[in-house]
């Protein structure tokens, strides 16, 4: 299995910006919408109960506004993510005390490989999430080719 790159993952059509979002649950259905019609997942409801249940095991808010939630799922078909840059701050449980600005929301198949991918993918983005200058240029994209730009920094 290939190292996962960026511009591989990346995929405008899951990527939002001004999502006009005033909860979590608001967030997760938006892009899980999105996931869903772009052939991510097979089931809408079943991916928001695995994320869901994961947010139930510990904060997803990895700081500066910033939040990476995740499901893992039989009815996800594909790993990938779907990224929301929200109009205002949401409350969201973060490592910082901060709400969120900017969502990543992960799918994660069920079976080993797609959880190794996921890992990978993780660590990927975690690394670009890390550098202050990603999340600023990430907090302030207005488009999707912003968000991607963001990533390539």
């Amino acid at each position: 299995m290939s190292e996962p790159s960026l511009s591989t993952v990346l995929d405008r059509n899951t990527i939002v910006t001004d999502l006009a979002a005033y909860s979590k649950d608001d967030v997760i259905a938006s892009l899980t919408q999105l996931l869903l019609k772009q052939g991510y997942i097979e089931q809408q409801e079943a991916f928001v109960a695995a994320v869901h249940e994961r947010e139930q095991e510990g904060a997803t808010g990895i700081g500066g506004h910033v939040a990476i939630p995740h499901g893992r799922s039989d009815t996800v078909r594909k790993n990938g993510m779907a990224i929301a840059i929200l109009r205002n701050e949401i409350p969201w449980e973060s490592l910082d005390e901060t709400g969120a600005k900017a969502v990543v929301l992960f799918t994660v198949g069920a079976n080993d490989d797609g959880a190794q991918e996921h890992l990978k993918l993780l660590s990927m983005f975690a690394r670009k999430l890390a550098k202050s200058q990603v999340v600023e240029a990430l907090l302030h994209a207005r488009s999707a080719d912003d968000v991607i730009a963001a990533f390539a920094d």
